[in-house]
């Protein structure tokens, strides 16, 4: 498995890494709306828009952004927005990212079981985000909780990436 790596230099598509390497809270609420309205049809119709959406999501999630030192500045500045707000709410953690478990060479298995090399298993944009938070934020002191955050039909669904400022989480 070859293992894509934040890239230095001019892209036009390394404009779009403020809006979609670390999803809004916009754009999360958007993903869960869609997904929940996808699966809202499916039950009715059977139509498996859940899956067309997901697969969109995955598909746009796979392909990785060139960033440029502006880049990582515009979204330090963005994630840093959303640190101090939520730690002026008394938060110790925010969720900076959530994609599907296909995002994952393993569906998150690693991840789940807590296995020390699961950032291994990412690839496309999450893995972006890890090594995002790997060069410029863990050394000013902020961890990453990566964690399932939905089990649909009782099995891994969503990951979720979380920047935490508590000492004694990190």
């Amino acid at each position: 498995m070859s293992q894509s790596r934040i890239e230095h230099g001019s892209s036009d598509s390394a404009r779009e890494l403020g809006d979609e390497t670390f999803m809004s809270a916009a754009e999360l609420r958007n993903y869960v709306k869609q997904t929940e309205m996808a699966r809202a049809l499916k039950d009715v119709d059977s139509s498996g828009g859940t899956n067309k959406a997901r697969e969109e999501l995955i598909r746009s999630l796979l392909q990785p952004v060139a960033v440029t030192p502006e880049k990582i500045a515009e979204v330090k500045r963005r994630v840093f927005g959303q640190l101090r707000t939520a730690a002026g709410k008394g938060d110790k953690e925010v969720l900076v990212m959530r994609f599907p478990n296909a995002l994952c060479t393993d569906k998150g298995r690693a991840l789940n079981n807590s296995e020390k090399e699961w950032p291994s298993t990412l690839i496309g944009r999450p893995l972006q985000a890890f090594e995002f938070w790997r060069d410029h934020l863990k050394p000013q002191g902020y961890g990453l909780k990566a964690m399932i955050v939905d089990w649909p039909q009782g099995l891994p669904g969503d990951i979720g990436f979380f920047l935490t400022w508590d000492e004694a989480k990190r």
